[in-house]
């Protein structure tokens, strides 16, 4: 599991390295009033990018336990973990709704 773990986070280190760079050949290449070499040059800049600079490549997971499945984006943790956390009453602002 801690394989998985610094795989996520070495994927999201090169996607906040990448990221700017990313979003300016992406600008690029969507602009047609730009001349079509220079928008195909800025794709194969695009191309040779890592594939981890994605942001598709990055994964939802929880901060505590690792679990990548059923993870809340709010609070950054799984569902089983929400669950019992909110009875136990860490969470603040969270109650039982019945």
């Amino acid at each position: 599991m801690k394989v998985l773990l610094t795989k996520d986070k070495n994927r999201r280190n090169k996607y906040l390295l990448l990221e700017k760079k990313r979003k300016i050949l992406k600008s690029i290449i969507n602009n047609l009033n730009l001349p079509k070499k220079v928008r195909t040059s800025a794709y194969r800049k695009l191309i040779k990018l890592p594939i981890d600079s994605s942001p598709v490549r990055l994964d939802n997971r929880c901060v505590i336990s690792n679990r990548s499945k059923s993870v809340y984006k709010r609070f950054k943790i799984s569902r089983i973990l929400f669950r019992e956390m909110a009875l136990n009453g860490s969470l603040v602002g969270v109650k039982k709704a019945s």
